[in-house]
């Protein structure tokens, strides 16, 4: 990830350095980009110039101490709290009163890790997404020290790096790992209560709703490990509302090393040998599966806004931006309508009587004043 930032900033015309404590990350991270950029020029989309130039723009680092001018520092070392904050602390050392400080860390507080600083108002979230030079979204998020003029200055630099910003409120998640947990919790309750397989599931989300990857294929691109470690860092941080509970299947796999793409073994098996899993195309029980998966996904995008996390316009740039969904959330239950929506979700409360259904306070009152997210400006206002 820390490449691809460098590589992001490089081409927008920054002179970057890249910092790592190790030469052979550096080193990776170098013949990283050559390949990247050669195969750029091979498809026609730069020229050798072009390549030189960017190239020219990066140097690398092994001491914090060669960072003493930067204007602008983004960290995307491991997601661990307290390494982060022993990181930004020594940082503060080095760089000068005016340096921004900034975290690409996915989930975890930006006030926690501000707190580590002597200017705490320097830090600020600067969440990029993977691959960093192909996707068009960062999630800007200050924390609760952050001064205006540091967002400021940030929204107008990612912006001039040819971005799509979507400011977000320090909250566990910010838009886009808490807006999409339900693409994958509601999923695996779906295939945990026997409905049907995962591949039935990811078919049925990829034909009626146009996802590129089903959400089996996606935890298995993903990796197992890393989509149960966020869902299960999400649960805890939102003090284990059972919306964002983890599954078992999910840590079973986990625990057994069923990785997905990089074991070999996830959900599907990645091998010469692997039995093709045929779905089920019934179109009457995809359609219950895209529906409840969808209304989930609806649901917490609402109640994102309800919460101020996010303007609705950011929260469905978000989502198709950050990961490519085919359409907004917001825009999605606009064109499904406020009843549907809560009818929806009053059904599944009815069946299952579990708070994990609990209809969005702002989707009910939306339905009650027959208005839209946007259509009408009032919708967005609670």
């Amino acid at each position: 990830m820390g490449s691809g930032i460098a590589q992001v900033a490089a081409t927008s015309g920054c002179q970057v350095k890249v910092f790592d404590t190790e030469q052979e990350a550096l080193n990776k991270s170098k013949n990283s980009l050559e390949k990247i950029l050669s195969r750029l020029i091979e498809k026609g989309r730069i020229d050798q110039q072009e390549k030189d130039r960017i190239q020219n723009n990066i140097s690398y680092v092994t001491t914090l101490k060669d960072l003493e001018n930067s204007n602008l520092t983004i960290e995307a070392i491991i997601e661990d709290l307290e390494i982060k904050k022993k990181v930004f602390s020594e940082l503060e050392n080095y760089v000068s009163e005016d340096t921004i400080i900034a975290s690409n860390t996915s989930s975890l507080s930006i006030a926690s890790i501000a707190s580590s600083l002597q200017k705490p108002e320097r830090c600020i979230g600067i969440h990029f997404f993977n691959p960093a030079p192909l996707m068009k979204l960062v999630e800007v998020i200050p924390a609760v020290q952050t001064s205006t003029t540091i967002t400021s200055k940030v929204v107008q630099i990612i912006e001039g790096w040819k971005k799509v910003v979507a400011i977000a409120k320090d909250t566990p998640g910010f838009i886009v790992n808490r807006v999409a947990r339900p693409f994958y919790g509601e999923s695996l309750r779906i295939y945990e209560e026997g409905i049907a397989d995962v591949a039935t599931i990811d078919w049925s989300l990829k034909s009626l709703g146009g996802f590129r990857m089903g959400p089996f294929e996606l935890m298995d691109f993903i990796g197992n490990d890393v989509n149960y470690t966020v869902t299960e860092t999400v649960f805890r941080a939102f003090y284990f509302d059972p919306r964002y509970k983890p599954s078992f299947t999910q840590k079973r796999l986990s625990e057994a090393g069923y990785l997905g793409r990089k074991s070999g073994k996830g959900y599907y098996e990645y091998n010469e040998n692997a039995k093709k899993i045929t779905p089920n195309k019934d179109q009457t029980l995809a359609t219950y599966i895209f529906d409840r998966v969808l209304v989930m996904l609806i649901n917490e995008a609402a109640d994102a806004l309800f919460w101020n996390i996010a303007s609705a316009e950011d929260i469905d740039n978000a989502m198709t931006k950050g990961v490519n969904y085919p359409k907004g959330l917001l825009a999605w239950a606009d064109e499904k309508g406020m009843d549907w929506c809560v009818n929806m979700l009053d059904t599944l409360y009815d069946q299952y009587r579990e708070d994990r259904y609990r209809c969005s306070p702002l989707l009910r009152k939306m339905k009650r004043e027959n208005k839209t997210f946007f259509n009408t400006k009032q919708a967005v206002n609670n």
